[in-house]
């Protein structure tokens, strides 16, 4: 005789299968993305990875600069000129002199194959910056 509790019970445990199999593989490829974005943001270099930052004096970020293709840092007291965000009309900071007002470095924990025991890299540098531009007076 036909019995069609076996028959649908089969066939259920065969789609629940395949409806958590991409399920469960998806869940473990987000919480592997999440684990590395959160070791970035530990590290600092979600953002500004390996870069030198210039903030205002409110925090906002006017340039980044790569470490790589710096030659030296600069120090409190230099004059830096920075293109800024443009001219435009969204350009909330003009390209000019900046004044250093003084520099952060941060360092993590170097945990790559063969680093020395207690050794640390410079993963990031903020330097904050007065403009020294004079104010633009908008004529109507």
């Amino acid at each position: 005789m036909f019995d069609p509790v076996n028959a649908i019970s089969s066939y259920a445990s065969l789609i629940g299968f395949l409806i958590a199999l991409p399920t469960a593989i998806a869940t473990y490829y987000q919480s592997y993305k999440t684990r590395q974005e959160a070791r970035e943001a530990r590290e600092g270099t979600l953002h500004s990875m390996n870069c030198l930052e210039f903030i205002s004096g409110d925090g906002t970020c006017i340039n980044l600069v790569p470490l790589e293709t710096l030659h030296s840092l600069p120090k409190a007291g230099d004059v830096v000129l920075l293109p800024g965000h443009g001219v435009g009309s969204d350009g909330e900071f003009l390209p000019g002199a900046y004044l250093v007002e003084g520099v952060e470095h941060i360092y993590t924990h170097s945990d790559y194959r063969g680093a020395r025991p207690q050794e640390a890299r410079l993963t990031k540098a903020v330097a904050s910056v007065t403009s020294l531009n004079p104010a633009l007076v908008v004529k109507e």
